[in-house]
């Protein structure tokens, strides 16, 4: 059962990239920080199809949240008639800095790095020893930023829809790891989830 989920996720989410990357790549000679997203919220289905197997939880719920978190993001779309809230400048640095700290968080996992929960070996090193959900932070950069030089409803209500996801399914991950002595050693040295000195 665990092979045939595991290759149904891989699949679908190449399917559902392939149509974001379509969409959001005849923008690029327009607006080149779409790239940024195109690399934020590709680059993992990259590393899920190399992924090595680990214990994954496959009770319904927090496998849906992941999904759901992963997939929600790859809908938005450029919105040419929508509102510009800061500048160009300052969107591709907040969409860089979210990218770089996704980047670095995703080689620190490398095939450690899945959708569902599961514990493929702990990781402390790189920005995991600043916070133990960097790759989450990274997204929520990233697609912040896009954000604000795209805002539309429909946009807006899709991000509401991600990040309410993420943050459900970091409780969900932290449940499941911390069954693990290493990552409750983790917890105990890294205190804040995603924020610094807030969550």
């Amino acid at each position: 059962m665990n092979k045939v989920v595991d290759y149904a996720e891989r699949l679908f989410l190449v399917l559902l990239s392939a149509t974001f990357l379509h969409a959001i790549l005849i923008r690029v000679t327009e607006h080149p920080y779409v790239l940024l997203l195109a690399i934020s919220e590709t680059l993992p289905v990259i590393l899920i199809i190399i992924r090595r197997p680990g214990e994954m939880l496959m009770k319904p719920y927090p496998f849906i949240l992941a999904l759901l978190g992963t997939s929600a993001p790859l809908l938005v779309r450029p919105s040419p008639g929508g509102f510009t809230l800061i500048p160009e400048t300052l969107v591709i640095f907040l969409m860089s800095f979210g990218v770089a700290l996704n980047v670095a968080a995703k080689l620190s996992l490398w095939r450690s790095f899945g959708l569902a929960p599961a514990n493929r070996g702990i990781r402390a090193g790189g920005p995991y020893r600043f916070v133990r959900h960097p790759m989450y932070l990274g997204y929520f950069l990233t697609q912040l930023g896009f954000l604000m030089a795209n805002l539309s409803v429909g946009n807006v209500v899709k991000y509401l829809v991600t990040w309410t996801v993420q943050l459900l399914r970091i409780r969900e991950e932290e449940t499941f790891l911390l069954k693990d002595a290493g990552y409750r050693e983790l917890a105990r040295r890294v205190r804040f989830r995603l924020v610094p000195g807030i969550y």
